[in-house]
């Protein structure tokens, strides 16, 4: 066979698997780009003046439910000046509601906000007229088909922020090209799932929700466990964040607890580990859950990507060797102390008992010496001189195995 044929054939075979790979590849869940370009129709409400923010209530156009238009409430906060100004989208979890104090916490802080409602809800609580899903577990979870997958909670959920992206992007005061989003708990898992496929976003801070909700989380027995294996790999496919998250390509922080109720750490681990953009984890010991916005980890982290601050510290991964773990890091700011959290790594994560011990900060590198106790996980960590703390990625090392008997 002359050298001509065989590329040809090499040719003609490489086409084919291309073209059998976009055959199987399944098809987005949303229409990223018409939704991008859809109208948000904004129905404003009489400005407030609180010291030196203003905050106005809105409405505006939210995804079709069951052939029907919905409308989705929301605060509007904005600082003093002409601008432009950097914004954010802020998105509430579950039992959550369009905060907003949430929206004047960062206006205060020199952004453009946006807080809305994702469970149909107004300023009230009360069903809007044209209200889209309610956000209770049974809706959630529900199956589904492709005829009704548009119907679905996450799907307005994700839809309805990325609207409330363009809404804000189209404001003349705001800076479309400084634009984050920050989500807690079911908005956390939101703002992962959005992270991934809203490509103009500059910033990103999940705090607490993750993915891999049916390999650990609080609703692994009842809602995934208890159903059929079709209808449990149907929602992960097409609902849960790791099947959007390698998309990510902003900047993102990573913030929870060591003993999270709903989201435990190795599905958190699992899920972060997914994304390749620039990356950092808060993983901090007993990080109580709520929906709590004053977290510095998350403002800094804003700051430093949407209006020149400083940085949070970037750790590199722990190396641990013989009875020691180090990790190198890289700081804008100075570090005050160095810890190493550590538990036995055993039972659930949620009752685990974390210990921390002090380490050594010396130059670019913290050290610290391992306790004996295994089965063991252990994270380092770092708080710099504006109280906010990284961490490593957290390491489990098992117990020695047994010497078999003679």
């Amino acid at each position: 066979m002359s050298t001509t044929m065989r590329a040809l054939m090499f040719l003609a075979g490489l086409l084919l698997s291309v073209g059998a790979a976009s055959a199987q590849a399944p098809p987005p869940v949303w229409d990223l780009e018409a939704l991008k370009k859809a109208a948000v129709a904004p129905e404003w409400g009489a400005p407030q003046t609180i010291g030196p923010v203003t905050l106005t209530e809105v409405t505006y156009q939210g995804e079709p439910l069951q052939g029907k238009p919905t409308r989705v409430f929301a605060w509007y906060a904005r600082p003093e000046g002409k601008g432009p100004h950097p914004a954010v989208v802020l998105v509430h979890g579950g039992g959550g509601a369009a905060f907003r104090d949430w929206a004047l916490h960062h206006a205060k802080r020199g952004y453009c906000a946006i807080a809305m409602d994702l469970s149909g809800n107004g300023k009230d609580g009360k069903r809007l007229p044209l209200g889209g899903p309610d956000q209770a577990d049974d809706t959630k979870f529900k199956d589904f088909t492709p005829d009704t997958l548009r119907d679905m909670w996450t799907y307005h959920a994700v839809a309805n922020v990325m609207r409330g992206h363009t809404l804000l992007a189209g404001l003349p005061e705001v800076d479309a090209q400084r634009v984050g989003v920050t989500g807690i708990s079911w908005g956390g898992y939101l703002t992962c799932i959005v992270a991934g496929v809203d490509h103009r976003l500059k910033a990103a801070a999940p705090v607490y929700g993750c993915g891999f909700l049916q390999a650990d989380s609080c609703w692994k027995a009842s809602r995934f466990d208890a159903v059929p294996a079709e209808r449990r790999d149907r929602w992960v496919k097409t609902f849960d964040p790791s099947s959007h998250m390698a998309g990510t390509q902003c900047p993102i922080l990573f913030l929870n607890g060591t003993n999270d109720f709903a989201y435990p750490m190795d599905s958190y681990q699992d899920s972060y580990n997914l994304v390749r953009s620039p990356r950092t984890v808060s993983v901090r010991v007993r990080l109580p859950h709520g929906h709590i916005w004053t977290f510095g980890e998350v403002d800094v982290f804003l700051d430093s990507h949407l209006k020149g601050g400083k940085p949070l510290a970037r750790m590199d991964p722990a190396v641990v060797q013989e009875k020691a773990v180090s990790a190198t890091f890289h700081s804008a700011t100075l570090i005050t102390k160095g810890w190493l959290h550590y538990a036995r790594a055993e039972g659930p994560w949620q009752q685990r008992e974390w210990k921390s011990a002090p380490a050594t900060v010396d130059g670019g590198k913290v050290v610290a010496e391992l306790p004996e106790l295994r089965p063991l996980v252990f994270e380092l960590a770092l708080v710099d001189e504006r109280g906010v703390e990284v961490t490593t990625p957290h390491v489990v090392l098992p117990a020695a195995k047994a010497n078999p008997a003679p």
